[in-house]
């Protein structure tokens, strides 16, 4: 039976720019992709914005994070900060 166990797959993983943190232990995330036009192909940047859980109040605005998926958390949020790649100057 043990060995039966279902496993989880990989949890995905996104990197940002931190535009909030006024809030306690959580922050808003912007993440920017470039995407192409299905008409144009022209290349159009957009802009995400994911509500994170930041455990530790670390974070701060223009800080780089590496975001993980997690379980919810509240009603808006879905992930959690994995670690602070580059801090702001």
């Amino acid at each position: 039976m043990a060995e039966k166990e279902a496993k989880r797959g990989l949890a995905k993983t996104r990197q940002g720019r931190v535009i909030s943190n006024k809030m306690d232990k959580t922050v808003v995330v912007a993440i920017t992709t470039h995407k192409k036009h299905a008409q144009y192909g022209k290349y159009v940047l957009s802009t995400k914005k994911y509500v994170a859980h930041d455990d530790k109040n670390e974070c701060q605005i223009g800080d780089l994070v590496s975001l993980i998926e997690s379980r919810p958390l509240s009603k808006t949020k879905r992930w959690r900060v994995n670690q602070v790649v580059e801090k702001a100057v």
